[in-house]
């Protein structure tokens, strides 16, 4: 079973989420692709909502998708969400699995400054998702890191992020269509982002 792990804190989950991920599991050919909420990420430091939440987000935004799912891998452990701690647990769980990381392009250029890479290449491969306009050459990934790398070129491109949305809703703006219908049900049920 060829499975996409989609990481990320998704404060909250938004279409450019669903859209990256389903090009993604068309383009290689994944059976499934799980989206992984980040308990404690690394690189982003401040406040953030309840993982609770965040993953209740993901979960109601993904629910119609037959080959999406949400795992808990990263809310049920203690300390940093380590990407290479997760899919060292998720292979242990599903041996029968075959993992590759979903990231944009930019995150692609991070990877050598990830915790532990080359014990996390070892295990998986990296499916980067590349914009329209965005220019990536191959001389800018190092070589470890190609060797893993299937660059999939974006056909639909929506210019949204978690932060604009956090940003427009709690300055009373609407972001229906831009968050799945579910998920922004779930936010205003939970009175989440709100006009301070």
């Amino acid at each position: 079973m060829k499975t996409g792990i989609f990481g990320g804190t998704f404060d909250p989950v938004h279409i450019g989420h669903l859209i990256m991920a389903e090009q993604a599991r068309e383009a290689v050919g994944l059976d499934e692709v799980w989206f992984v909420p980040a308990k404690n990420p690394p690189h982003k430091k401040g406040d953030r909502t309840s993982v609770e939440h965040r993953f209740a987000m993901v979960q109601r935004a993904v629910q119609s998708h037959p080959h999406f799912r949400v795992s808990r891998a990263e809310m049920d452990r203690e300390g940093p969400s380590y990407t290479v701690d997760t899919i060292e647990s998720l292979t242990r769980l599903h041996p029968e699995r075959e993992f590759s990381l979903i990231m944009g392009a930019d995150m692609v250029l991070d990877l050598p400054h990830w915790h532990r890479i080359g014990d996390l290449l070892a295990q998986v491969g990296v499916i980067g998702l590349l914009r329209p306009g965005y220019l990536l050459e191959e001389r800018q990934i190092p070589l470890k890191i190609r060797r893993c790398l299937t660059l999939v070129k974006e056909k639909v491109q929506v210019e949204v992020s978690s932060t604009l949305i956090r940003d427009h809703r709690r300055a009373g703006g609407s972001v229906r269509y831009l968050v799945p219908e579910p998920a922004r049900l779930y936010m205003e049920e939970n009175h989440l982002y709100e006009p301070r």
